[in-house]
């Protein structure tokens, strides 16, 4: 039994994506999403360090076709082990 998704899809989707500031994290974070939305500009990715500076959070703002899109994109993020945590 399928549950129908709440979103409307195309939509935009807020993705977040968290891990250690290591200089190419935020690049890494929007290699992974374009595997799946490769249409994502560099427009549409932003990131802010945490206030000890030890962590990055990325946020992607994606055009999101599906459940299925949103989904693979999770799984990925979450497999990466500089991913601490994927919101």
């Amino acid at each position: 039994m399928s549950h129908a998704s709440p979103l409307q899809f195309p939509c935009e989707f807020p993705i977040k994506a968290f891990g250690l500031d290591n200089g190419g994290f935020t690049q890494l974070v929007a290699e992974i999403a374009r595997r799946h939305a490769p249409g994502l500009d560099d427009e549409a990715v932003t990131s802010r360090p945490s206030k000890g500076g030890k962590y990055l959070s990325v946020t992607l703002l994606i055009q999101a076709e599906n459940q299925a899109q949103l989904d693979a994109i999770y799984r990925d993020l979450s497999a990466c082990a500089e991913v601490v945590m994927a919101l």
